[in-house]
């Protein structure tokens, strides 16, 4: 107890010292510019969220806030870090289904745990949407399997890199459709479809929301989506369920997240200025338009959801026998 009671009297003499304690700092943020840390390449839907809070949560709060993709390992190098950064709320990083629930699963040792941050909030949700190459001779997810099962090994299939939530859905969907097809993986979506609009791969199963466009463009072709329900923003195309592929549902979520032990008057004043703009008209339209559903939790409703779906998807993935090692 006394080196303890030493410790804190140092710390506060230190502090006071350069002129500002440790309340003081945490009243007065933000006082720098604040730090969000993408997970994956840029152009995916991390680096799509990542960007539209930085600018707007810039402005709620006063501060620039600047955004850093640190790829690599699918989502693991950019969240271990963020993992490790100090709790100060001056490095937070986009969280979802992939880093804060997949990883879990999918890794042996992801070196960090869901107890290691705490979301700022969740923002939307998506399913993913299975897609082809526009000239490929199959048009239905039906005929694609039909052709796989006729021909193991003649059709490959993008993914998002070992961990991320592309790379999972196309494991599920090759296990419930049991199909032989070639795994390729990228560093993100924006190369994947580079090659699959160059016609060197044949099959990916994206985020909606960033395969969206490119399918309203007629560059690619959809076959189904992974959701519980056709999406409002392209109804023409149907549910893996309803394709023929029962059991393949999967949709994703998307957040703002901080190291577990940020200070809580820092966490107010960020979470308070993210619902502010998650409320936002313009924003909400924005993001529905493009393939995303606004979730509109509670601190304690995220909070309890991230756990869930955390110990959810690392139970479903060991039973599955599907690893990232």
């Amino acid at each position: 107890m006394k080196t303890l009671n030493r410790r804190f009297i140092l710390g506060a003499v230190c502090a006071c010292a350069l002129g500002v304690t440790p309340l003081q700092a945490q009243t007065s943020y933000p006082s720098k510019p604040i730090r969000i840390v993408v997970p994956t390449a840029p152009g995916g839907g991390y680096d799509v969220i990542g960007r539209l809070v930085a600018e707007r949560l810039g402005q709620e709060l006063g501060q620039s806030i600047v955004v850093e993709n640190r790829t690599g390992a699918g989502t693991l190098v950019g969240t271990q870090f963020v993992a490790n950064a100090t709790p100060d709320g001056y490095t937070l990083v986009v969280g979802g289904l992939a880093n804060m629930a997949l990883n879990l699963g999918l890794y042996k040792n992801p070196q960090y745990t869901a107890a290691d941050f705490t979301p700022i909030g969740l923002m939307a949700s998506f399913s993913y949407t299975l897609v082809a190459r526009k000239d490929l001779p199959q048009n239905t997810l039906k005929e694609v399997v039909t052709y796989a099962h006729q021909n193991p090994g003649k059709l490959s299939l993008a993914t998002g890199g070992a961990g991320s939530g592309q790379h999972v859905a196309g494991v599920l969907f090759k296990q419930l459709a049991k199909v032989d097809i070639v795994e390729i993986p990228y560093k993100g979506a924006q190369p994947a479809y580079t090659d699959m609009l160059g016609g060197r791969v044949d099959l990916f199963f994206d985020n909606t929301t960033t395969a969206q466009p490119l399918i309203e463009a007629g560059r690619i072709k959809p076959l189904a989506t992974s959701g519980t329900r056709r999406e409002l923003s392209m109804p023409q195309i149907p549910t893996a369920r309803e394709a023929g592929v029962d059991g393949l549902e999967m949709e994703s979520w998307i957040g703002i997240f901080a190291p577990a032990k940020t200070p809580a008057p820092v966490l107010e004043k960020l979470r308070a200025g993210l619902a502010k703009v998650t409320a936002q008209p313009d924003l909400r339209q924005r993001l529905e338009k493009g393939g995303w559903r606004m979730m509109g939790m509670s601190v304690s409703e995220a909070e309890s959801y991230a756990r869930a779906e955390a110990e959810k998807w690392t139970r479903f993935l060991k039973q599955a026998g599907i690893s990232g090692d």
